[in-house]
């Protein structure tokens, strides 16, 4: 027998399985998102010196920060599904916690905008990419970006983040008590915040195709072998970046208005089955969400052909050291093995 979902306003809603996948998916993400954005972070100052680099180097800087915030603030989350949805720590750092998730998903989709809307203009306008500074111009958005996002989240801030539920503590969750006045107010918010989103995801999707579309007009011959390999970079930059939204943030906004409205018992006339789904479907475009902080390290190598290069440069260095390192133990395995001074000689040398 199906119940609506407006009739089961004062159930908590939850998807069991979040339990047993979001900590070991959680825990991956810190580690290997702790090590990308520090890595990312530590090329992006050791080639701060090139000038054309400086406004984009701006935003990649401060897009890695924000993806930083973010994977610093996991372990206590790890907790609380470990936990089976129960929050062990303070109230100020629950909403701290839910602050940091919200500033790193909108903080990313607007520094991978300008990164888009930059890389255009650095396609259409190469000269003038190439000649200029606009070092203040990048500081100056990345500050209005942070002021929005940051304005943004107070209301996270200020609300209280937790709420008890048969004796379980949640943390920004079981708004299902409130009045009708607020919970309609969280809805709306969800669709405003949807509709902006929309806005900067055209954007992006427009720029990126305008990028592509110019990089394909340009022939191979007149391109030259080396410059045509810079511009298939920028061509997998183009897919990345519609990639990241596509995956990590376009699910979570289709899916969070319809989510509010069924889970908050808005929903009259709506089967339980349905409100369900639904929060199965939430908790999934949560966890893809959580992608994004180990792809942005990925669109800064192909956002820039210096920040690739460095990487490359010292990927080779460790393989080389490795080969000799090998190479070292082979010939000390085989100095053992046949005790015979001889064989120093045989072995090749080291390159350098």
């Amino acid at each position: 027998m199906s119940t609506a979902a407006g009739n089961n306003s004062t159930v908590f809603l939850d998807s069991e399985f979040r339990y047993t996948v979001f900590p070991v998916f959680y825990s991956l993400v810190f580690a290997l998102g702790l090590i990308a954005n520090l890595g990312a972070l530590i090329v992006l100052r050791r080639i701060r010196e090139a000038k054309a680099m400086n406004e984009i180097r701006i935003y990649m800087t401060n897009l890695a920060v924000a993806d930083l915030l973010f994977v610093c603030v996991l372990p206590p989350w790890i907790s609380y599904y470990k936990e089976h949805g129960d929050w062990h720590f303070s109230e100020a750092l629950c909403r701290i916690t839910g602050t940091m998730f919200f500033i790193n998903t909108y903080c990313s989709i607007l520094f991978l905008a300008v990164i888009s809307f930059n890389r255009y203009w650095a396609v259409t306008k190469p000269l003038d990419a190439a000649s200029s500074n606009h070092r203040q111009r990048g500081i100056l958005v990345s500050m209005a970006i942070w002021a929005a996002t940051l304005s943004m989240s107070t209301y996270y801030l200020v609300v209280p983040g937790t709420n008890k539920e048969n004796g379980t503590t949640r943390c920004f969750e079981g708004y299902h008590h409130e009045s009708d006045k607020t919970k309609w107010t969280v809805v709306i918010t969800h669709f405003l915040i949807l509709a902006l989103f929309l806005l900067v995801f055209l954007l992006v999707v427009v720029c990126n195709v305008l990028i592509g579309r110019a990089l394909m007009s340009q022939k191979l011959k007149q391109a030259g072998r080396q410059r045509w390999g810079l511009k298939k970079h920028a061509l997998w930059m183009v897919c990345l970046v519609v990639a990241v939204f596509v995956i990590c943030f376009l699910p979570h906004h289709m899916v969070q208005g319809p989510w509010a409205y069924a889970v908050l018992g808005l929903a009259n006339g709506w089967e339980k089955e349905t409100g369900q789904q639904l929060n199965d479907a939430h908790q999934v475009t949560l966890m893809l969400m959580g992608l994004n902080c180990l792809l942005d390290p990925v669109v800064y190598c192909f956002a820039t052909r210096k920040f690739r290069r460095y990487v490359a440069s010292h990927l080779r260095g460790l393989r080389r050291g490795k080969s000799c390192t090998s190479q070292t133990a082979s010939t000390n395995l085989s100095l053992g093995h046949h005790n015979h001074i001889q064989l120093i000689g045989d072995q090749p040398a080291p390159k350098r």
